[in-house]
């Protein structure tokens, strides 16, 4: 007899998303199970064909968990945005099922990961786990000593509450510096830096959590880990 698995665990494992985003789908009748709706706290095994929107979901046996070195004027969602073009574009077919695990926008570039684990995705952009995140940031003019204070000890208060980053100088001419977030709300970097008057010429982050950039080169990509799914644990293979 075939193992069964929950298909919101399912759902989560091959669509890189959360188990409460899996049950969101089940509970708006987007999912199907051998062509009728599917429904909350079904089982699966391989043999069901289990399909979203219409589009078979393939049953795949383990978690994929790569890293991209974002290169800038791309966008990170599935769908190409004007002229810009989808960092979709520059994987192979294999990695295209994958999700974005946070994002980058388009005028940054740097260390972006992507995964089919749900709740890895979780764990890296949650709040409540804190991960790094360090970048290098370039400005339009030098950074003023009291602004540096200012984010670094106080926070400037932006829309969505109070920033405060750590700040490291990278050159005496005070405009790139290395920034240190434990937290990922949007576009807070650039944010940040406009409260106080100056413009984000560059940004480039090198370091997500454990994960760093190194040496991939802009465009590239590497396989940082497969995780195999046995008896309901994991095991990685860095």
């Amino acid at each position: 007899m075939e193992e069964s698995i929950r298909l919101n665990k399912f759902l989560a494992e091959q669509l890189g998303i959360s188990r409460r985003q899996a049950d969101d789908l089940i509970a708006s009748g987007k999912i199907t199970i051998d062509q009728k709706p599917a429904i909350l706290g079904a089982r699966i095994d391989k043999n069901t064909n289990v399909c979203y929107n219409g589009k078979i979901v393939p049953f795949l046996t383990g978690y994929t968990y790569i890293g991209m070195n974002k290169p800038v004027g791309y966008v990170c969602s599935r769908k190409q945005q004007g002229d810009f073009p989808t960092i979709y574009s520059l994987l192979p077919e294999k990695y295209r099922h994958l999700k974005t695990v946070g994002r980058l926008d388009r005028d940054s570039s740097g260390l972006i990961l992507l995964t089919n684990d749900g709740d890895f995705a979780f764990q890296m952009t949650h709040p409540k786990f804190q991960k790094t995140k360090l970048y290098e940031v370039k400005l339009d003019r030098a950074l003023e000593p009291l602004h540096q204070q200012m984010i670094s000890e106080f926070g400037i208060q932006i829309s969505d509450g109070i920033s405060k980053m750590s700040l490291v100088k990278l050159n005496d001419d005070r405009k790139s510096w290395q920034v240190t977030l434990h937290e990922g709300r949007n576009r807070q970097i650039r944010r940040t830096f406009g409260a106080l008057g100056y413009t984000v010429e560059k940004l480039h982050r090198t370091k997500f959590g454990p994960y760093q950039l190194n040496n991939l080169q802009t465009g590239d990509i590497t396989e940082i880990a497969n995780v195999i799914t046995t008896n309901n644990t994991k095991t990685t293979k860095d």
